[in-house]
């Protein structure tokens, strides 16, 4: 089966954890498709519930590495990102109430995460001091990833 979303060069912000985390999302996207294609109920429930689980990871590890950089729009970002979780578990209380949210959740997805990388991430990779490297890098993976 084709997948719904390829991963785009240009959607690479530099810093390469940061763009492999992306493409772990575009992944739980293609599942979701997958799902959806094959009217998996229960998987896409599960897919639903590792994407929460990964982004709320992939966005806390984003924050920090933000933090220790000074971002001045940290907090603006973090709304973004609560919003984004806010909503995924919004469709997934209305999966798990029998409500049919994977189809247009799937596009929706894709439109997010290419615009919140394309115009929202890119915004904070001039502002990095350093990105994360060596220790403080494996630090960071440990503790969201490990």
């Amino acid at each position: 089966m084709q997948p719904f979303m390829e991963w785009s060069d240009n959607l690479n912000i530099g810093i390469d954890t940061i763009d492999l985390q992306h493409r772990k999302i575009v992944d739980y996207i293609n599942e979701l498709y997958r799902a959806t294609q094959e009217n998996d109920r229960e998987l896409v429930g599960k897919v639903l519930q590792g994407l929460i689980e990964y982004t709320s990871s992939h966005f806390g590890f984003e924050e920090e590495m933000l933090e220790s950089n000074g971002y001045a729009d940290l907090e603006e970002h973090k709304k973004l990102h609560q919003n984004f979780i806010e909503r995924i578990k919004k469709h997934l209380d209305n999966h798990e109430k029998g409500a049919n949210v994977a189809r247009a959740l799937t596009g929706e997805l894709q439109i997010w995460l290419i615009a919140h990388i394309s115009k929202e991430d890119q915004l904070y990779v001039p502002s990095l001091v350093t990105p994360p490297t060596g220790s403080v890098l494996t630090k960071m993976i440990n503790k969201f990833f490990g």
